[in-house]
């Protein structure tokens, strides 16, 4: 199995991991490792890995580790990845070359695959029909898909966003109150007419909560500043990968709100418009196991509710677009957090009668 793409040579090593697994075609569904040539390990710090001597990924960069480096996967079926840093690269993203399908996830290692294809090679072999049945169709390489995910997951700035930014490029002048001023309110009301309640020119930003979050979120990771009065964009926020990469900061991946977005928004562009209640329903087998809500197990209407919740903050990043009770996919659905990317394609696959992930 071999493949060559195209990265932005400042990726951080979370990001050339998400980049490594939709590039191999992995699910992300185990731990992994980077390891320079220097035996420095770098990876993602558990409660029970004090027999790994590792540093924490987060933090480090492409350019910390050597031209030639290992990434380890799955410590228990144990795929090691040998990776060359071939040079530059050109200036856009992707997948160059690639071949060699990618192997089944959990099916046993190298020794594991190679006794699978065997067996599904042999009509005869009493295992091939449950192997069949257990691994589905495996599917050949496909370099235009793994180009267009490599894109996808390097991720483009929605443009709700950039709407935002670029009102505020030359200054805006807050309200007592430290809300946006009626003309900012009524610009972004012309772009974005759904964002309000109604058709009527809005008074103030609040009539947009959508904005109101956006702005807030905008803040708080560090893409607008408020300096005596004035809101205006920092120097991070004329870089689109600073852009992407503070965006994704608020989605810190142990948070009920990220992993809700990520499972959500994944599902919505795998298959399409549904109804809320249809959304809550297939998030809930995501969230229920691992949160509680007033110390009972939760439930499909507090999914519900928690979408609702987080309504705004989805629209505002173009994720989701809502109309009445139903949610469909946003222009940044795919393009924007990596794990809804991934679940997203991982979806999409077994919707066609791939193995259940």
């Amino acid at each position: 199995m071999t493949r060559v793409i195209d990265i932005p040579q400042d990726s951080t090593l979370p990001e050339l991991h998400d980049l490594l697994q939709v590039a191999i075609g992995w699910t992300d569904s185990h731990l992994h490792q980077f390891v320079a040539a220097d035996k420095s390990a770098y990876g993602v710090p558990g409660e029970d890995d004090d027999w790994m001597e590792q540093q924490d990924e987060a933090g480090h960069h492409l350019k910390d580790l050597s031209a030639h480096f290992t990434y380890l996967y799955d410590f228990g079926d144990g795929w090691e990845h040998d990776v060359d840093i071939l040079g530059p690269g050109a200036d856009q993203v992707g997948c160059v070359f690639g071949e060699g399908a990618c192997p089944p996830e959990d099916c046993g290692g190298p020794h594991g695959y190679e006794h699978l294809l065997t067996v599904l090679a042999d009509p005869q072999n009493p295992e091939h029909e449950s192997m069949r049945q257990w691994a589905g169709e495996l599917r050949d390489f496909d370099r235009a898909e793994t180009d267009l995910l490599v894109r996808q997951t390097v991720g483009q700035v929605p443009d709700s966003v950039r709407l935002v930014l670029s009102l505020a490029a030359g200054g805006v002048k807050l309200t007592p109150g430290g809300r946006l001023p009626r003309v900012f309110a009524r610009q972004v009301q012309q772009a974005r007419p759904d964002w309000a309640y109604s058709a009527r020119p809005v008074s103030i930003e609040d009539d947009l909560p959508t904005l109101a979050i956006l702005h807030e979120l905008l803040r708080k990771v560090g893409l607008l500043r408020l300096s005596h009065g004035i809101l205006t964009p920092t120097k991070a926020a004329a870089d689109d990968r600073q852009v992407v990469r503070r965006l994704r900061s608020w989605c810190d991946p142990t948070d009920f709100d990220a992993v809700l977005a990520q499972v959500s928004v994944g599902f919505l562009a795998a298959r399409g418009s549904r109804q809320v209640d249809d959304l809550a329903a297939a998030a809930h087998p995501f969230l229920g196991f691992r949160w509680s809500v007033n110390g009972r197990p939760m439930t499909v209407p507090d999914v519900k509710r928690a979408l609702y919740g987080l309504r705004c903050t989805l629209e505002g990043l173009d994720l989701v677009e809502v109309d009445g009770e139903t949610w469909g996919p946003g222009p940044s659905a795919r393009t924007l957090l990596p794990g809804a990317t991934a679940l997203a394609r991982l979806w999409s696959k077994n919707s066609v009668g791939g193995r259940d992930g």
